[in-house]
C-alpha cells in the first residue's frame, strides 16, 4: 500500500474515533484498524496537520492522476472536518465547499409555488394541498407487516435486471431488515466481501409508495452495486486501498448520493410506477403506479427546499420554528416530520448532508443529459459505478 493512502486510511479511521457516524463503511486492513484503535484519542489540531501533509505528498506520490484527484478532494474535506473539530467556526456555505466542491445558493419559492400547483391538478378534492397530499401516501403506503416482504420482491426483481446489466460479481447479497425510529428513511451499510445490510425505517410511511426508489438507491443499481463493482474493479484488481474506507461529509459521499439517486433512471426508466404496482399486487398490496411516478418526480423537485433550510439555519441566523415553518410549506410536510427533518439539519454532523442529495442529484443528471448521441442512460451510469470520479469530472463531462 502506498503511503500517501495509508495516511489517508488512518486519518480518515481517525476521525471516526472522535466523530460517531463519520465513517460510513470500512472493509480494509484489520491491522492497520487495530493500529489506529489502539492509539491515544486523536487531537482535532493534530489530524489538522496530518490532512495537510498528506495533500502536500499527493504530487510526488506516483499516483495515477485519477487517484491523486480524489485523494485531494478527500484531505480537503478531511481537513475541514478537523478544523472544525479543534474549534474553528466556519460559514456554512464555506464548510459546504470544502467538503464536496459544489457552491449552493437558495432555490427559487416561486418555482416551489408552481409545482405545488400542479400537484394541486393532480391531486383534486377538498381540503388544502398538504392534507390532500398526506391523503395520497396514506393510500399509497404499504402496512407495516408486508413492508419486509414487498422490499425483498422490489429488490429481488431489480436484482435479476441490474446483475447481468452491470456485471455483479458472484456471491453478492443484500440482506433486509425493518428498523424502528429511525433519523432515515433506509440505511444501506456496505460490509465488504460484496455484501451489504440495509434497514428501513417502519415509520417511513411517506416514502414507501416509491419502494423502487428506495431499492434503486440503496442496492441495485445505487449503493450496493456501486461499492461491490468498486471492491471487484479498484480494490480487489488495482489494488486501490483508499476505497476500502467511505466518509460522510466529502465528496465521495456527494458523488455516492448523486449515483444512487439517479439509479432509477439507469434500470428502470420512465414506467416504474405501473412496473411497481404489477409487483406489488401479487402481494396484495395495491399503489396507484403511475399516479405514484408523477407525483414523487414533482416532490423530488422540492426537495432543494430542504437544502435551503440549512443555509436559513446556519447561514441566515434562522431559528427551528423558521426553519420547521419553511419546511411544511414548501415540501408539504406534516409538523411531526418537519421537526425531525430540522433536528437532522441542526445535526452537527449531518447538517451539511442534505447538499449531497440535492445536489449530487443535480450534478449527476446534467452528466447523464450530456451523453452522446446514441449513448444509453445506463452505458452513460457505468463510470459512475466503476471509477471513482470526482465532481469536478462531472462538472467538465456535463460542460463538454
Amino acid at each position: 500500500m502506498d503511503e500517501v493512502v495509508r495516511d489517508y486510511l488512518r486519518l480518515g479511521l481517525r476521525l471516526g474515533r472522535l466523530v460517531d457516524g463519520f465513517v460510513d463503511c470500512w472493509f480494509g486492513d484489520p491491522a492497520l484498524a487495530a493500529e489506529v484503535a489502539a492509539e491515544p484519542a486523536p487531537d482535532p489540531a493534530g489530524l489538522v496537520a496530518q490532512a495537510v501533509r498528506a495533500r502536500a505528498a499527493l504530487p510526488d506520490s506516483g499516483l495515477s492522476a485519477p487517484r491523486r484527484r480524489f485523494l485531494a478532494a478527500q484531505l480537503r474535506a478531511l481537513e475541514c472536518t478537523a478544523r472544525r473539530l479543534a474549534g474553528e467556526r466556519l460559514p456554512f456555505l464555506a464548510e459546504v465547499r470544502e467538503y464536496f466542491e459544489v457552491g449552493v445558493e437558495l432555490g427559487d419559492p416561486a418555482r416551489y409555488a408552481e409545482i405545488h400547483d400542479t400537484i394541486a391538478g393532480l391531486l383534486p378534492g377538498g381540503g388544502d394541498l398538504a392534507s390532500r397530499v398526506d391523503a395520497f401516501y396514506e393510500r399509497n403506503a404499504i402496512p407495516a407487516d408486508r413492508l419486509l416482504a414487498g422490499v425483498r420482491a422490489v429488490s429481488e426483481r431489480l436484482r435479476e435486471l441490474v446483475g447481468p446489466a452491470f456485471g455483479l460479481p458472484g456471491g453478492e447479497r443484500v440482506d433486509y431488515e425493518v428498523v424502528q425510529d429511525a433519523p432515515w428513511n433506509a440505511y444501506n451499510r456496505y460490509l465488504g466481501g460484496f455484501r451489504s445490510s440495509v434497514s428501513l425505517n417502519a415509520g417511513a410511511g411517506r416514502t414507501i409508495a416509491a419502494l423502487p426508489l428506495l431499492a434503486t438507491h440503496e442496492s441495485y443499481a445505487g449503493h450496493h452495486t456501486e461499492r461491490c463493482l468498486k471492491e471487484a474493479g479498484l480494490v480487489r484488481a488495482r489494488g486501490e486501498a483508499e476505497h476500502t474506507l467511505a466518509l460522510v461529509n466529502t465528496p465521495q459521499c456527494l458523488m455516492a448520493e448523486g449515483t444512487a439517486e439517479l439509479a432509477v433512471a439507469a434500470t428502470l426508466g420512465e414506467g416504474w410506477g405501473r412496473w411497481t404496482q404489477e409487483l406489488l399486487a401479487g402481494l396484495g398490496v395495491r399503489v396507484e403506479g403511475e399516479l405514484v411516478e408523477r407525483m414523487l418526480g414533482l416532490v423530488r423537485q422540492l426537495l432543494p427546499a430542504r437544502q435551503d433550510a440549512a443555509i436559513l439555519a446556519h447561514d441566515r441566523g434562522a431559528g427551528p420554528d423558521e426553519v420547521t415553518g419553511y419546511l411544511r410549506r414548501w415540501l408539504l410536510l406534516p409538523r411531526d416530520r418537519a421537526e425531525h427533518m430540522t433536528t437532522f439539519l441542526t445535526d452537527p454532523l449531518w447538517r451539511a448532508y442534505s447538499v449531497t442529495y440535492v445536489e449530487g442529484h443535480r450534478l449527476v443528471a446534467a452528466w447523464l443529459d450530456a451523453r452522446p448521441a446514441g449513448q444509453s442512460v445506463a452505458d452513460r451510469y457505468r463510470p459512475l459505478l466503476e471509477e471513482q470520479l470526482v465532481p469536478t469530472d462531472l462538472v467538465a463531462g456535463a460542460v463538454g
